[in-house]
Formats: C-alpha cells, sequence, structure tokens
C-alpha cells in the first residue's frame, strides 16, 4: 500500500472516529432538546416547576396553636427544610441518595453501578439509580399506568430532564423538603410531616434518630414495611437504615448498637382521618360551614377556593386544652357513671330500652325510620337493591365492630340488632364560649363521631324545659318593675286556651306552695306557678321578642306554656343567648373562626361575629344573681356539696318531660358552657325523675369539666365574681339578708333608692 494510501485511510478512521464520538453526543443532545420541548409527550413547563402542583390538606388550628385535624384529598401539608429534623435528612441521604450534595440531578457512578451490576451481573439487590431529584420528578409528575419497555425508557429520560431543572431552579435544601413533602408514607400520609403526625404523634423538627429511620424505611414500599401492620419487617428495615447512617458517618458505632435493640414503639399511631384526634364534631360542622364559604370566595386566579387541595390555613376558636378537658369530662361521667347506671335501670325490663308509653307500633316505627337513616340502607337504596332484599339483609347476622365505652367490640349480628344495641346509649351536646367575643372554646357533638354521627350542639333540637325560664325572668329584671328579692304568689294561674279549655300548670312539688315566694327562690327551685304569674303578665309574645333579640331564632308558639320551656332548641341557641347575661346584656353569636390564610400565610378573610344589645347591663347583672341561686340553694346544689365547686356560679337546669332531656347551663364570668343529655329518641329515658333529671345527667359534666379547667395552670379561668355594672342596680339581690332584717309583718320595698 502506497504511501498517499495510507494517509488516506488514516483519515476516514479519524473521520469515523470523531463521527462515532460526536454523534452519540448530537444524538443525546436532540433527544433531550427534543425531550425539553415536548416533543415526546407532557414536559413541565417552567412555571410548573416553579409552582408545582400537588392537593395540599387544608390545616385546621386551634386558638392556642395546636393543629387539630385536615381537610384534604391527600393528607399532605408543606415544610421547608428548616421544619426537618436533621435526623431525616441524614437518614435520607445515608439511604436514598449518600452523592447527593455532590451531583446535578442525574448521578453517572450509580447509573454505571445499576448498568454493571443489575442488567450485566443480574443482581437485582445491588440498587436503583435514581436520585432524590429523579424520585421528586417522578412523585411531582406521576407517569402513566403500565408503560411499555420503549415508554419506560422515554419516561426514564423525562425523569433525567426534569431532575435537571428542578437542580437548576431549587437549592438542594429545598429539593430535599419537597421530595419529603411528597412521598406516601401509607395510612393517608402525604408528606413527612403527616407521617410524623400519624406514626409517632409529633412534627418532623422533633422526631428521634429511632423514628425517623423508621419513615424512611417505609419509603421503599410502606405498605410491605408498615410498622403497625408489619412490626417485624419495619424493624428490620429500621436496622438497614441505621446500618446506612453508621456507615456514612452520621452516627457513631456506639450508637447504632444501643438505636437498633430499642423495641418498636407504636403506642402514639393514630390514622389521621374525620372520625379521630380532637373535636371531631367541630370539624365536621366547620367542614360544612367551609364549604358553603367557598363557593363564595375566589383564588386570584378566578377559580373558587377548595379547602380539600388548596392547603388553607384556618384558625378557629377553640382551645385545645378545654376540648380535652370537655371531651373527658363527657367520658368520664357518660363512659363510666350514667351510662353504666342506665343500663341497669333497664336490665330485665321488657321491650327496653322504650318507654311503657309507647306502644308496639311504636317501636317498630322508630326502629323502620333508625333502618331507613343508616349508612346501610342508603347504600343498598342506591344499588337499587329491592326493599323486601334490603329487609332480609338487615335481619342477616354478620360481623361487625359495634361502639363501647370500654373500646370497639368485634362480634356478630344483624343490622337490625344493631340498632336496637346502640338505641340504649344515651349521648349529649357541650358547647363552651367565651361570652365577650363569642369565641366557641369546646365543642362536643356526641359520645363517638366514628359510630355516632349526628351532631347534638348544632343540628339537634330538643325541649329545653326550665332552662328556658331565665328568659321569662328577664322580662321582670328588664321593666325594672321587679328585683331578685321581690316577693310573688306561689298559687296556681290559670289560662283560657283558643279551643275553650282551661289550662292550669302544675308545679314538680308542694314546698310552699300558696306563700310568697321570692323570685329568686321561684328560680332555684323552678316554680310553675311563678313561671305562669310572670307569662299573664308579660305575654309570649314579649318573650319571643326578647329571645329573638339573644340570638334565638327558631320558630316558637306564642302560646302560655313557653313559660315553661315547650320550644325545641339546640344547645347552641342555648349557650349563646345565656352568654348574653355574662357579657352585660350584648349578645354575640357564637363563632368558629378568627380568620384563614392561604398555603402562603397570605390572609384570605377575618371574621367578625355579629353582635347586638338585647338588654340593658342592670338586668344582666340582675339575672345573674337569680340564676346564682339556682347553685346556691336550688337544683344546681350539687355543685357545691358534691364536686366542691365554691366559687360564683350562675346556672340553671332543666328537666322535659318524661325525663327526656337533661340540660345544665352554667355561667362563670368569662365561660357559659351548655350540656344536654339525653337519648336519640325521646321515648327512650330514664323512668324516675331521681336519675333523669338535669341535675344527675349534664350538670356533672360540667362540673368535671370546670374542675379540670381550674386544675390546669395553663388555662386562666376566672373563679372571682361577676363584674356590677357601672350604674348601680336598683333592688338587693342579698335575699337572706332581707329576710334576716324584716320585721315581722314588715313589707320591704325592693327600691333601695
Amino acid at each position: 500500500m502506497s504511501k498517499k494510501e495510507k494517509k488516506q485511510n488514516f483519515g476516514k478512521y479519524i473521520k469515523w472516529f470523531w463521527i462515532l464520538l460526536v454523534s452519540p453526543v448530537i444524538l443525546g443532545i436532540l433527544i433531550f432538546g427534543s425531550i425539553s420541548l415536548g416533543l415526546w409527550g407532557f414536559m413541565p413547563s417552567f412555571e410548573e416547576l416553579e409552582n408545582p402542583k400537588s392537593n395540599l390538606a387544608s390545616e385546621i388550628y386551634s386558638a392556642d396553636g395546636q393543629l387539630l385535624g385536615n381537610f384534604y384529598i391527600h393528607n399532605r401539608s408543606n415544610v421547608t427544610y428548616d421544619d426537618l429534623n436533621p435526623n431525616v435528612v441524614n437518614a435520607l441521604m445515608a439511604t436514598e441518595d449518600i452523592r447527593f450534595r455532590n451531583h446535578s440531578g442525574v448521578d453517572i457512578r450509580s447509573l454505571l453501578r445499576v448498568i454493571v451490576r443489575n442488567i450485566l451481573g443480574g443482581q437485582r439487590s445491588a440498587g436503583g439509580g435514581s436520585t432524590l431529584s429523579q424520585q421528586l420528578a417522578k412523585n411531582l409528575f406521576p407517569r402513566q399506568e403500565s408503560p411499555t419497555t420503549f415508554q419506560m425508557i422515554i419516561i426514564k429520560l423525562k425523569e433525567w430532564v426534569t431532575a435537571a431543572k428542578l437542580e437548576r431552579n431549587y437549592t438542594k435544601d429545598e429539593i430535599v423538603a419537597m421530595y419529603l413533602n411528597t412521598v406516601d408514607f401509607g395510612s393517608h400520609s402525604f408528606g413527612i410531616k403527616s407521617a410524623a403526625k400519624t406514626y409517632f404523634n409529633t412534627s418532623p423538627d422533633s422526631l428521634k434518630i429511632e423514628e425517623a429511620a423508621v419513615l424512611v424505611g417505609m419509603l421503599k414500599a410502606p405498605s410491605w414495611f408498615h410498622p403497625v401492620r408489619n412490626p417485624e419487617r419495619s424493624t428490620l428495615r429500621r436496622e438497614v437504615v441505621l446500618s446506612q447512617m453508621n456507615r456514612y458517618g452520621y452516627i457513631t458505632r456506639e450508637e447504632y448498637d444501643s438505636l437498633r435493640v430499642i423495641p418498636l414503639d407504636m403506642s402514639q399511631f393514630l390514622v389521621q382521618d374525620q372520625n379521630t384526634g380532637p373535636a371531631t364534631y367541630f370539624r365536621e360542622v366547620l367542614r360544612q360551614n367551609l364549604v358553603s364559604w367557598s363557593q363564595t370566595r375566589k383564588k386570584p386566579n378566578g377559580e373558587n377556593y377548595n379547602i380539600y387541595s388548596d392547603g388553607l390555613k384556618i384558625y378557629t376558636t377553640i382551645d385545645s386544652r378545654m376540648q380535652k378537658h370537655a371531651e373527658a369530662a363527657v367520658a368520664e361521667h357518660l363512659g363510666l357513671d350514667l351510662q353504666p347506671a342506665f343500663f341497669d335501670h333497664w336490665r330485665g325490663v321488657p321491650n327496653a330500652p322504650f318507654g311503657s308509653d309507647l306502644t308496639s307500633d311504636d317501636v317498630r316505627r322508630l326502629m323502620n325510620n333508625s333502618m331507613r337513616r343508616s349508612e346501610r340502607f342508603r347504600k343498598l337504596r342506591s344499588a337499587e337493591v329491592p326493599e323486601d332484599s334490603i329487609r332480609i339483609i338487615f335481619n342477616t347476622p354478620v360481623a361487625m365492630s359495634v361502639f363501647s365505652w370500654k373500646g370497639e367490640i368485634d362480634t356478630i349480628m344483624t343490622p337490625m340488632d344493631s340498632i336496637r344495641y346502640y338505641k340504649f346509649f344515651l349521648n349529649t351536646g357541650v358547647m363552651s364560649v367565651e361570652p365577650q367575643t363569642g369565641h366557641v372554646k369546646a365543642y362536643v357533638g356526641g359520645i363517638d363521631f366514628r359510630h355516632f354521627k349526628f351532631d347534638h350542639v348544632t343540628q339537634s333540637r330538643r325541649q329545653v324545659g326550665s332552662t328556658f325560664k331565665p328568659f321569662l325572668y328577664t322580662l321582670a329584671m328588664m321593666e325594672g318593675e321587679y328585683g331578685p328579692c321581690t316577693e310573688v304568689p306561689n298559687t296556681p294561674v290559670s289560662f283560657e286556651l283558643g279551643d275553650g279549655t282551661v289550662w292550669t300548670p302544675k308545679n314538680s312539688s308542694d314546698e310552699r306552695e300558696g306563700e310568697m315566694v321570692t323570685l329568686k327562690w321561684a328560680l332555684a327551685n323552678s316554680i310553675n306557678y311563678v313561671s305562669a304569674f310572670l307569662i299573664k303578665r308579660y305575654t309570649p309574645h314579649a318573650l319571643i321578642r326578647l329571645v329573638n333579640n339573644m340570638g334565638i331564632n327558631q320558630p316558637m308558639d306564642a302560646v302560655p306554656a313557653i313559660s315553661l320551656g315547650t320550644p325545641d332548641l339546640s344547645v347552641y341557641d342555648m349557650v349563646g343567648a345565656m352568654s348574653t347575661y355574662a357579657n352585660k346584656g350584648i349578645y354575640i353569636k357564637p363563632s368558629f373562626i378568627t380568620h384563614i390564610e392561604d398555603n402562603t400565610g397570605n390572609l384570605i378573610e377575618s371574621f367578625t361575629p355579629e353582635q347586638n344589645e338585647a338588654m340593658n347591663e342592670q338586668a344582666a347583672f340582675l339575672m345573674l344573681e337569680l340564676m346564682k341561686g339556682v347553685v346556691e340553694s336550688g337544683t344546681g346544689i350539687r355543685l357545691r356539696f358534691k364536686y366542691n365547686l365554691m366559687n360564683p356560679i350562675a346556672g340553671k337546669t332543666g328537666t322535659t318531660q318524661n325525663n327526656s332531656d337533661g340540660w345544665f347551663i352554667g355561667i362563670t364570668p368569662d365561660l357559659a358552657t351548655g350540656i344536654w343529655v339525653g337519648a336519640e329518641d325521646r321515648g327512650i329515658r330514664f323512668r324516675t325523675i331521681t336519675l333523669g333529671q338535669g341535675a344527675n345527667m349534664s350538670l356533672p359534666i360540667w362540673a368535671l369539666y370546670m374542675k379540670r379547667l381550674y386544675e390546669d395552670e395553663s388555662i386562666e379561668i376566672s373563679q372571682g365574681d361577676f363584674e356590677p355594672p357601672l350604674n348601680p342596680v336598683n333592688f338587693e339581690t342579698n335575699c337572706e339578708e332581707i329576710q334576716r332584717t324584716t320585721k315581722p309583718g314588715e313589707i320591704f320595698n325592693q327600691s333601695i333608692f
């Protein structure tokens, strides 16, 4: 071969060398460039990378800064890098991407390891090559389902491009936080904040090393390594994470040896849903209100706010400590005392727990109505199952979990038997309000939201009985004609009704019947004769106008019987109205929310409750003095002798016909709390007044609640007296002192002027 030919061949070799060398580079540029431009399918834009869309849970906060719960499609709340404990970051780096700080989104060294060991060497356990940035890209922009091999290659390439873009747009710390915000930890927990709360009842900045190792270990397969369902696997996986942390110097060998033997403690595990956590009934009524609110409030882009996906921060009036004490008081009284007494009361009684005044047809109707209201019935009807088939289903035994005060019971019974079982349970509604602001501080709508969804604070309206009487007495105080110590006759009063009949209410006892008694004594002992005397003097229409001004706007019949508390009202209505007395005659509508922010902390709306002057402050103060008599010597006296609450308390008990409803409303200078206790159906109740009166059914919850508040040094609740009005009242309030100083036969002039 000639020298010239050798030179030409060498040139060809050089040419092909450069072609072979440059072509892959050019091909790579073309492929990645076209992918970046979206020619191979969807690629996130710069704006989408700057503001990646994800469903963020709206968070509900208490007035004292505690997270009460969430509204969500995915239970996800974002955190920043500064919110993360270094234990979490170290465990993540050691296990998922130890060279994270050194690569730009794609780790070539890891990719080569995958090719050599996994693909060529067949070592499937050698690990993957995806970096945290690539995994974040996959989380932010999910893959299509069941891709082909070719599609999977394209998906991987697209994730590389997206990872590189993420690295250019965000700092390493931001990528770590974003990744931990997007991962699924199982049990309805999306993101590290939700996971820390669900599994360990803590926050990401407070996770211990062994707790962080459990959560990071779950990222490989949340269900497979679930610490509650699969504790042995989770423990082994935790050890792997701790070993990696030791290998890369995040913990010492001594720390590893001590941490790996710590027992897996999942005692704080609680799935965060609407059935669990604090203030479940409150969160549900809040959800319903906010759904309506969101339909009239628009985001800057013109869309309506969505409480399930926009990550709103909802700041409520609830005090988490007071809520905890209210729920504990309900559980203590109903769970340990009243419900066992109710079971004993009806044991062995035919047709229990329905009253003897109910016929078999009445019972059958109540049971049938309950069946039709059940979730099981609604689902079967929506599936177009014939009603005769539904009745067969409801009378066929099935496995189920039912409520008990000692925890859920797994059993087998027919759905109809379960309905009757639940009929035996007494329920309650409790609401506590700060009178000066209208802020609702505690809200207990029932005994267990999972099993009893009906809310007995706002949804339920029950006959209020004698708790309504203070409003009638207020008319007398407002007119200035009567004072607490004014004496009126304790004698029968009759009314001619429109149908020509005569109605004469009766007292529950003959104590001091026929005598002159003070209004204070009459209210304390719930004397019906005196209520009849006052309603005849001031008329039902005047009484309805007053309670309307005090926030009660439910339909009420303007009849004389209203004086005994015949209206059906809610706990919400009654507590709001009663708060007026402690706020010097100014009614403030009870409110649940102070303000709402968006997911970046911008104020969307603040809330100011409605208010109006319902009465003058002198009348309000005199009524407090009247209601203090209920506790000092009347139907609420057990607050003194049984519960040893000696501070000034204004209150009123209420017991309705046949003991169907037991009420107590207690007022202190800075807190008004109302409680109702009863069964789902009015025909289910105690058969004796001793057990069925409000002083036995509801008052103990108030007492236990207030004792807990007073014992909690972190809560400031006044035990002092009510502040008198600026202008002095025209009547003496110490009736005992009047009786002591008035001579026999002398008529005392109530006016002190």
